[in-house]
């Protein structure tokens, strides 16, 4: 009687891989940074992994939206490449893409960082 080896196991429904796409930095492109930068939750997001300097996980940075909503936002930002995303057990964490971001567009997210604190601070929203 012969054996064959036993097949490779099929991925578990239940743990699906967790690994997410990211655009390669030669990829990203204006117009999708811009739209994922115009929208005022994701620019929440953005100010506030920018004044962290490191990771945060997406439970870190409260939004007024569903939990559903929040995700939708985190995975444009993350779509455009203004972020990169990875998960550590059950968080997902966060940070910006700022290095490839200067890289392609000098001085962009610095530029509308300060515009958006200004507008904060003139609207009483600090």
């Amino acid at each position: 009687m012969s054996t064959s080896p036993p097949s490779a196991a099929p991925p578990d429904p239940v743990t699906p891989d967790r690994t997410l796409e990211h655009p390669p930095t030669e990829d990203i492109r204006l117009a999708e940074v811009l739209h994922a930068l115009s929208d005022p939750m994701r620019l929440t997001v953005v100010r506030r992994l920018a004044g962290e300097r490191g990771e945060m996980s997406c439970s870190d940075v409260p939004l007024p939206v569903s939990k559903s909503t929040s995700t939708h936002h985190f995975r444009v930002l993350r779509e455009a490449g203004v972020i990169s995303q990875v998960y550590r057990g059950t968080s997902k964490m966060n940070t910006l893409r700022s290095a490839d971001l200067e890289r392609l567009f000098p001085g962009l997210l610095d530029r509308v960082l300060a515009a958006a604190d200004a507008q904060a601070e003139r609207l009483g929203q600090g």
